[in-house]
């Protein structure tokens, strides 16, 4: 049996890899890209767990399949895979997939500078700097976002009570901010982030269980934000973002940094209009905005956007041989 052949162009957003797949994924129907990601964790879900996991991935592996659109008013359709699962919405994925597809001449802009893509989540706008054959830039202007509960008191056994806000930017965010069971991000290492992360993540789970007012299919914390102040000059906030089993966002996470603009906004701490600098857990930024407010269900929103650079790293032809037994790629426990 021939082995099935993947044409990738892997990429990074500051920090944070992108896989683009431009050739081998599963051809589906031509329904919306929310119903394609249905489809799509159903029936191939494998491609993602091969592409994503070891060997040929890793704990924090990235990426996403380019597929023609449904819509008329969109250029590229985009469906997101990570080691977490087949995601609605990726900000730093949007960034990395943008960058690739226009530097390879995947897809060709009705406007010079601007980029509609239709994701699961939506209709997402991109503005994009060239420089050459190179793109520097790119803004992508998300879908409304908005703070799902406020001052949430969670039970976190072996660590205590935790307070956390449930934000909503693509995916579903539990933001923990400083306080007394938790004294910031420079007193906890990176290897206390993966610990605590998944039971966080379970007891908010338990307490809110998120589902979207306006598309039950989204729904569920998939997010800790572990939210700090900032240490770069131009930045006015700080995160570390776990996601999957083992993930720690390298890049200041372009969903993550909507879901705390909408809590922002909603606390009163931040306006529309504002610019927010937000800063990774390595020190790149991405330069966010609160463009817009919004309504999604009941729940006043905002429009947010997100601008940040991504950098092609290599061409990579991707082989899963069935007779591998790890064909389908593995996790440590």
């Amino acid at each position: 049996m021939n082995p099935h052949t993947f044409l990738c162009i892997d990429a990074h957003t500051c920090g944070n890899p992108v896989r683009v797949v431009a050739g081998g994924a599963p051809q589906l129907p031509n329904v919306s890209m929310a119903e394609k990601r249905q489809i799509f964790l159903r029936d191939h879900d494998w491609v993602r767990k091969a592409l994503m996991f070891e060997p040929r991935g890793h704990d924090v592996m990235s990426g996403s399949i380019l597929y023609p659109p449904s819509r008329e008013d969109c250029e590229l359709g985009v469906l997101f895979i990570e080691t977490s699962g087949c995601l609605p919405m990726c900000g730093h994925g949007t960034i990395g997939t943008v960058t690739v597809a226009l530097e390879q001449g995947f897809v060709v802009p009705r406007t010079e500078g601007r980029l509609a893509l239709e994701v699961p989540a939506g209709k997402v706008e991109v503005e994009y700097q060239r420089n050459g054959r190179f793109v520097d830039q790119v803004r992508l202007f998300n879908i409304p976002s908005y703070l799902h509960a406020a001052d949430v008191v969670v039970d976190v056994p072996g660590f205590g009570e935790l307070v956390v806000d449930v934000s909503y930017g693509g995916n579903y965010y539990a933001i923990v901010e400083p306080q007394k069971n938790w004294a910031g991000l420079d007193a906890t290492s990176a290897d206390e982030i993966l610990k605590w992360s998944p039971i966080v993540r379970a007891a908010v789970q338990k307490a809110v269980a998120p589902v979207h007012p306006e598309d039950a299919r989204i729904n569920g914390v998939s997010h800790v934000m572990w939210a700090d102040g900032p240490k770069h000059p131009e930045a006015h906030a700080r995160n570390a973002v776990f996601y999957g089993a083992k993930g720690i966002d390298r890049s200041p996470c372009g969903t993550g940094s909507s879901s705390r603009m909408a809590q922002r906004v909603a606390k009163g701490l931040l306006k529309v209009g504002d610019d927010f600098v937000h800063e990774s857990i390595i020190g790149t930024l991405f330069h966010c905005r609160v463009e817009g407010t919004a309504t999604v269900g009941n729940y006043s929103a905002i429009l947010p956007s997100i601008g940040g650079w991504a950098r092609v790293i290599g061409n990579n032809t991707i082989y899963v041989d069935e007779r591998d037994p790890l064909a389908f790629g593995f996790q440590l426990a």
